[in-house]
């Protein structure tokens, strides 16, 4: 197949869309595949470009305001627009984290413009990419997810959800903007600190193990967990820095609890309308509860990210896993 594999894009994501695609384009090429690497901002990369730009490497933080207004100086301007070296494309592999490449808008122009892509389409992108709309249809559908507000007064939290709570964006990913907050003392900072990356939400903090389970053409993979502290959050650093964190695959859990987080991740796919490939996000409490905490549509495909290690541990290598997430949207949206 003819794949253009596009990354970039203009959300705190940015570092990690790249890498992503440092780790796709030579996977597909291993498969036989004509790989085309895309940049959202500047397009077609050619081999130096490849070399220079597509690094494995997370930072420790996401890019500032500043860094991404740089990386797209260099495009036309527009914060979303279908590059050409798209159009004579098989498959669009979207290797992209956030944004506009997440929340279904770029979904929607490539929908129009009669492109197959990886991942899913407008509809379940966008409702995954809301937190609030996605805990409000998987509560509604029967998955346990805690309890939230959304853009509170700091006196509203501890009455309706007391402490320990998260504060976080509601559309953003890889943990950017999220706190974790132990008392009232400290939300206004939090709060603060969410709100520079859009609509704010509070959450019950769930003490306990972190789970995690992808799904790929409809079917679980493995469970793994996370190895963060139970009191604690998956930061941004501990995901993208290769051994910060202990991450076990499959987890070390009964086959109560793998059988019921695999059925859970299942679900969210479906009630958020999701296609081809997820990861679903879990913390599972001392009482043995397990809690979602979001889905992820388009879910992290660095050296260090957990859909691959999910796919690896059933069997299905990393090459094999990019082949397989192309293939099917090329059958889910051919012609």
């Amino acid at each position: 197949m003819r794949i253009s594999v596009l990354f970039g894009g203009e959300s705190e994501e940015r570092d990690v869309s790249i890498a992503s695609a440092a780790q796709v384009v030579p996977a597909l090429r291993a498969r036989g595949h004509e790989v085309i690497a895309v940049d959202t901002a500047t397009g077609a990369l050619d081999a130096a470009d490849e070399a220079r730009i597509l690094t494995a490497d997370v930072g420790l933080r996401p890019p500032t305001s500043a860094e991404l207004a740089t990386a797209n100086a260099a495009g036309s301007g527009a914060v979303l627009r279908l590059p050409a070296d798209l159009r004579d494309a098989d498959v669009v592999f979207l290797a992209l984290h956030g944004g506009s490449g997440e929340d279904g808008r770029l979904q929607a122009l490539l929908d129009l413009a009669g492109i197959p892509y990886t991942g899913s389409g407008p509809l379940g992108s966008g409702l995954a990419m809301d937190k609030d709309v996605a805990k409000t249809l998987l509560r509604a559908g029967g998955v346990r997810t805690p309890d939230w507000l959304i853009e509170p007064d700091a006196d509203e939290v501890a009455p309706a959800l007391g402490f320990p709570v998260v504060v976080k964006p509601t559309g953003q990913g890889s943990t950017v903007g999220l706190s974790v907050v132990r008392s009232a003392a400290e939300l206004p900072a939090a709060l603060e600190l969410a709100r520079r990356h859009g609509a704010t939400m509070v959450e019950r903090f769930v003490r306990g193990r972190e789970l995690t389970v992808g799904v790929l053409d409809g079917e679980p993979l493995a469970v793994g967990e996370i190895g963060v502290p139970v009191d604690e959050a998956f930061t941004y650093a501990a995901k993208y820095q290769a051994g910060a964190i202990a991450e076990t695959f499959p987890a070390d859990v009964t086959d109560a609890v793998a059988d019921a987080a695999r059925a859970a991740a299942v679900a969210a796919h479906r009630i958020l309308r999701l296609d081809g490939h997820s990861r679903s996000d879990f913390r599972l409490d001392d009482a043995g509860d397990l809690w979602i905490i979001e889905a992820n549509s388009l879910p992290g495909l660095t050296a260090t990210s957990l859909l691959p290690r999910s796919a690896a541990a059933v069997g299905i290598g990393y090459a094999e896993l990019c082949d397989r997430i192309a293939r099917a949207a090329l059958r889910g949206r051919a012609g």
